[in-house]
């Protein structure tokens, strides 16, 4: 991260409005750079001095029932004149919301659980907590999970396939906790999420890329997964079709 991506990003940090990928990459770079740092320690300062009590003044209350008392005639009116035209566009949005409210919920959801499963994918791999259980006998690793979730996560060696069985661990996605399987393919870690579905549909696979990180996604049998690397497309799509036709 360069000086100047730090300091305008210093503000949103403060606010806590990052995710974590970009929090770590600020809170190293703030390490290493005597000058960002200061920058930071001077907007800390000031965040902190506006968020006195000291800077603040309350109202006389004479002045506080006059302004509510003119504030409520005014509404008054207000509310007669649009009182037609609010039933008229509500009549409107309603129509409107059923008709998209599916589509675009679903797509928030997709975005907000991938921002997830990258900080995941990225926390694993930075605080040395890669696995729970490290082996690549599926026999030991997925008995391991017994009694610690609470659905029986399929677990597959894929070593004669080229991706290697390292591992797995408990992991926290989309409000529960979730099995993680960890996979190699040369010097790559893949992490695979999985839990089970709400419902029991099965969803096809879909793509994306965040933050130079490959995600794919699936719902498949009752189990929603999630594979995540940033090993090269065509080695990621041959793991998830090994997968795919084993569950």
């Amino acid at each position: 991260m360069t000086c100047n991506e730090c300091q305008n990003l210093i503000e949103a940090y403060l606010d806590g409005e990052l995710d974590l990928v970009r929090n770590l990459e600020i809170e190293n770079h703030l390490k290493s750079c005597p000058t960002c740092l200061a920058i930071y320690k001077n907007q800390q300062s000031l965040k902190t001095a506006f968020s006195s009590g000291a800077l603040y003044f309350s109202t006389p209350p004479a002045l506080s029932r006059r302004v509510q008392k003119s504030l409520y005639k005014v509404n008054q009116n207000r509310a007669r004149r649009v009182g037609l035209v609010v039933a008229a566009a509500l009549a409107a949005v309603l129509v409107i919301t059923i008709g998209f409210f599916t589509f675009f919920q679903n797509g928030s959801n997709d975005e907000a659980l991938s921002k997830e499963v990258v900080a995941s994918h990225v926390r694993s791999l930075m605080v040395n907590h890669l696995t729970d259980v490290t082996s690549s006998d599926q026999h030991t690793v997925k008995p391991w999970f017994n009694n610690k979730l609470d659905f029986s996560p399929p677990v597959e060696d894929l070593a004669d396939k080229g991706f290697p069985l390292l591992g797995g661990r408990l992991d926290y996605l989309n409000n529960r906790m979730v099995a993680a399987l960890i996979y190699q393919k040369r010097q790559h870690l893949i992490n695979m999420f999985l839990w089970p579905t709400q419902g029991g549909k099965d969803v096809t696979l879909k793509f994306s890329t965040i933050q130079g990180f490959y995600l794919y996604h699936w719902s498949k049998g009752g189990m929603n997964y999630w594979v995540i690397s940033d090993v090269s497309t065509k080695d990621l799509e041959e793991f998830i079709q090994l997968i795919q036709s084993l569950t």
